[in-house]
């Protein structure tokens, strides 16, 4: 895998503190949010590749295996493990002095065959021939959908390391779920196993409709005519509209259930939440004197 510098990709110096780190990314991450650049793919891109950057530089524990090992950090705890086994070769090698490590290759040349696949040793062999395989690092990206996206499946295509994938998205998604795509993340090391990409997705709010859930809930106003004496409304759903009867004396913050008319169940086709419609009344305003006189005649008649 080509190696990836995460400390330009934030525009740092490798000497940055966390704090320098932290802004950065927020600098850069508000520069090139989705929502802000919907239609600009290489925004798209560059936003992915600022999430892996952070997630990585902003952890110390990875930043210190990231600094010594480059592309091969996921695979420092693998080395230190070969180097605590062998221990330190006393001949001179790798690194200089005290600081090889010893092993019984079975070429004699005192790396183990992990040492060799990962940094070369010094016998200058092939990473091939009984080197041991190890499985690609994860990748992790993300994804922002709109409620409306999110609602059907369909196909997206998103930038991971600057490789396009076409993915299905399932309907009923989730804000924050993670979805797993084997193999899809970085190669292997000596013919092992392709590591795995982790998608998580970001719902952004709608105007309309709040999700809880697989429920959603909307707010309708209603005219007051209308719920003293009762009438229609016509409410909408996700993909169409419904005509409510709206009994006599209907109260505000008045709710009403819809079954089966709110947001798809994820990977359960056909099924659905409800959907909650709130009234709340509209008072009128600019009232003429007529109808004001209409008023307090129906409140003298209620005294």
């Amino acid at each position: 895998m080509a190696y990836i510098d995460y400390y330009n990709i934030l525009g740092v110096n490798k000497g940055a503190s966390q704090d320098d780190i932290k802004k950065a990314y927020k600098k850069l991450a508000r520069k090139y949010h989705p929502d802000l650049n919907p239609n600009d793919p290489d925004a798209h891109r560059k936003f992915q590749e600022i999430n892996e950057a952070n997630e990585v530089l902003s952890d110390p524990e990875k930043r210190k295996k990231y600094d010594q090992y480059g592309e091969n950090w996921k695979h420092a705890d693998q080395f230190e493990a070969q180097q605590q086994q062998y221990g330190q070769y006393q001949n001179g090698g790798f690194g200089g002095g005290g600081g090889s490590y010893w092993s019984a290759s079975n070429d004699g040349s005192g790396f183990s065959d992990f040492f060799e696949s990962m940094f070369g040793g010094r016998s200058g062999r092939s990473s091939g021939g009984g080197s041991h395989m190890f499985r690609g690092q994860d990748y992790n990206a993300s994804l922002s959908l709109s409620l409306a996206d999110a609602a059907k499946t369909h196909k997206q295509v998103i930038t991971v390391n600057g490789k396009n994938l076409r993915i299905t998205v399932p309907a009923g998604i989730a804000d924050g779920q993670t979805i797993k795509l084997k193999g899809q993340g970085g190669p292997g090391v000596n013919g092992g196993p392709a590591g795995d990409l982790y998608i998580t997705f970001a719902i952004t709010d709608d105007g309309r409709f709040k999700r809880v859930g697989d429920d959603l809930y909307v707010t309708v106003p209603l005219n007051m005519y209308t719920a003293i004496l009762g009438g229609e409304q016509i409410v909408e759903t996700m993909d169409s509209k419904v005509k409510l009867k709206v009994s006599p004396g209907t109260q505000n913050n008045t709710k009403v259930r819809l079954k089966g008319k709110g947001f798809p169940i994820y990977k359960k086709e056909g099924q659905f939440g409800d959907l909650i419609v709130t009234y709340t009344i509209e008072i009128p305003t600019n009232l003429t004197d007529k109808q004001k006189e209409l008023f307090r005649e129906i409140q003298s008649l209620n005294q």
